[in-house]
């Protein structure tokens, strides 16, 4: 019997009488020229120093040839022996060579050759795979990877260098606790000549207590020695790989601390704290957590593709005093007021707790005047004036004569013309008479009178933290009577925002001044003294007689509960619009808002104050 391939690659099996046997009991690969006729053997029969090939063929084939021809070094046949599997190359040709080396080395490197091992196709056309070929090769691929056997996962695909690097770098760097892939079935991406088949892997990671599961294909195609096989690419591990990649852990940027507001809710989108957040900082000992991802890096520094993310980063939970939704309301109502590019702010705060519930203003700028801000306050002063002039024996329904104008020796004036003669301190108060409250004051108050109550009992003065910057009052001492006049009246040399007037109207509700803070860790400073209880509810009444009687009925009106108001109206200078100033509140919410060029208090700053006060509900 002799071995013999067709011209199609098929081999089989001869007797002497030239039947061709497909199915010998054992398997051989030989390659024969294909004009191995009887002129080759008897070109060989010249070479006799190939007798010993000679011998080898026989055991090979199973059959004594004493007579067998020898063919030269360039048609000659090398048969090697392995675990009883008999391999025929040519040594000139090439066809089979593939065979040789799959046979011989398993797809490992041969001795001094370190090219990567390709299962590249034959020259001769093949069928392609077929769709069960393809599904097991693809079984056992998901199934050897999937146990850890990268090498014979690899030995399945036509890269196998490149393969079980790839595989072993995704498993070096994930280090997963388990890895699960299962076939889905053919892929839509598959051709005739290439079937494609769908997985899933499910990657249980020691960073997270979830699975990271995603979809994977693969390709198979046949190799040389007609055996399906994974066509390689780093895709296969997963579909964003490109050449060059690789898949890795990597830290996640600790995250931007975003402060919410007390009920948890952003704050992000409203325009006055664009400013205000930035300055927002953890608590003391409290930090960032860093997290973590499964990337795609490709080594040229460039962002990694995130793929999975193991443990999400964490920033210290900041929960402001602001409310969202009244701050909202303050927004709009500074919007409103400040039409036509006029600066205003507007501050809300919570009596009981000092929390600040609400900040807003408009600026040319960006500047945040209601807090860093610094303007006279007008006639909003007189609270504080009244305190004193009520501390130093003044009743509330104490005469104190209204007059037009009065000297200190400056002269002054209301914005109400005429004479009242019969005025009451409360009517001052209610009407906003200047001239009653400067002789008052003159009378009955030292040039440092008014600072220090400001000061002592109402925190104006003090070095205030409240969570971001701020500017603390300026209440300088009076040098002279006319100073003394002037700052009575709120005129001068005051410096105040609407955040400090704001805590104005929540001491007087309260009876007891309590530092606005934005963040309950801030450390509050406390006033050395407390506004008298008497004082405290004389103020009361007479901010809601004005609130429903005075200068700030109009904006007032409709407001039910308890409230109270005072309005100011500030000269800002020859030919231009007075100031417009509005403090006020209602049950437990005070409000303070001040409009540069707004006009009288009860405008524009009133406006903008009660439409908050209705906004916060009742009082």
């Amino acid at each position: 019997m002799s071995e013999h391939r067709d011209r199609h690659g098929h081999y089989g099996v001869h007797d002497e009488h030239g039947a061709h046997d497909e199915h010998a009991g054992y398997q051989a690969y030989a390659e024969y020229d294909e004009h191995a006729d009887y002129q080759e053997r008897t070109e060989y029969q010249e070479h006799t120093e190939y007798a010993e090939v000679d011998a080898a063929a026989g055991d090979a084939g199973g059959a004594e040839e004493p007579e067998a021809a020898r063919r030269p070094a360039s048609r000659r046949v090398w048969q090697l022996a392995l675990g009883g599997v008999v391999v025929g190359l040519l040594a000139a040709g090439g066809y089979g060579a593939y065979n040789v080396v799959s046979a011989v080395t398993s797809g490992s490197r041969g001795d001094g050759d370190h090219r990567e091992y390709t299962a590249a196709t034959t020259s001769a056309p093949q069928e392609p795979p077929t769709a069960e070929q393809a599904e097991a090769v693809a079984k056992d691929f998901l199934a050897a990877w999937g146990r850890g056997d990268l090498t014979a996962a690899a030995a399945l695909t036509d890269r196998q260098d490149s393969a079980r690097s790839a595989l072993s770098s995704f498993r070096e760097a994930l280090k997963p606790r388990s890895l699960t892939l299962t076939g889905t079935g053919p892929a839509p991406s598959g051709t005739p000549s290439e079937p494609r088949l769908g997985f899933r892997v499910k990657a249980e990671l020691e960073e997270t207590a979830g699975a990271w599961e995603y979809d994977g294909v693969l390709g198979v195609v046949r190799a040389s020695d007609g055996t399906a096989v994974v066509r390689w690419s780093p895709a296969v591990i997963h579909p964003h790989l490109d050449p060059g990649e690789t898949v890795g852990i990597r830290p996640l940027p600790n995250p931007v601390v975003k402060p919410t507001d007390r009920n948890g809710k952003p704050l992000d989108a409203f325009p006055s704290l664009r400013t205000v957040l930035p300055e927002i900082r953890p608590a003391d000992g409290a930090t960032a957590v860093t997290g973590q991802a499964v990337v795609i890096l490709d080594g040229t520094g460039k962002p990694p593709e995130q793929l999975f993310v193991l443990a999400p980063p964490s920033a210290p939970e900041i929960r402001l005093t602001l409310d969202a939704d009244l701050q909202q309301a303050a927004e709009e109502a500074v919007k409103q007021q400040s039409a036509g590019g006029k600066p205003a702010s507007l501050v809300a705060v919570q009596p009981s707790t000092g929390h600040i519930l609400a900040m807003a203003y408009s600026s040319k700028d960006q500047f945040n005047r209601a807090v860093g801000g610094g303007q006279a306050p007008g006639s909003t002063m007189k609270v504080i004036t009244a305190a004193a002039l009520l501390e130093a024996g003044v009743r509330p329904d104490t005469v104190v004569p209204c007059k037009e104008t009065t000297n200190s020796p400056r002269l002054w004036h209301n914005d109400e013309p005429g004479n009242f003669p019969g005025y009451t301190l409360t009517d001052d108060f209610t009407h906003s008479c200047n001239t009653g409250f400067i002789d008052k004051g003159l009378e009955k108050l030292q040039l440092g009178t008014v600072p220090s109550v400001a000061r002592d009992q109402f925190g104006l003065g003090l070095e205030w933290h409240i969570g971001i910057g701020s500017r603390d009052a300026t209440i300088p001492v009076p040098k002279n009577k006319d100073e003394a006049a002037a700052t009575y009246i709120g005129q001068g040399q005051i410096q105040v925002n609407s955040l400090l007037m704001a805590s104005v109207a929540a001491t007087v509700q309260s009876g007891t001044f309590r530092q606005p803070v934005l963040r309950e860790d801030a450390k509050r400073v406390t006033a050395p003294g407390k506004l008298p209880p008497g004082v405290a509810r004389d103020l009361r009444a007479m901010m809601a007689e004005t609130a429903t009687q005075g200068t700030a009925r109009a904006p007032m009106s409709g407001l039910t509960g308890q409230i109270g108001a005072k309005t100011g109206t500030v000269e800002a200078g020859a030919g231009r619009n007075t100031n417009s100033w509005f403090i006020a509140y209602r049950g437990d919410l005070a409000v303070a808002a001040e409009v540069e060029g707004g006009g009288h208090g009860n405008s524009a700053a009133g406006v903008a104050a009660a439409q908050v006060l209705r906004a916060g509900g009742k009082g």
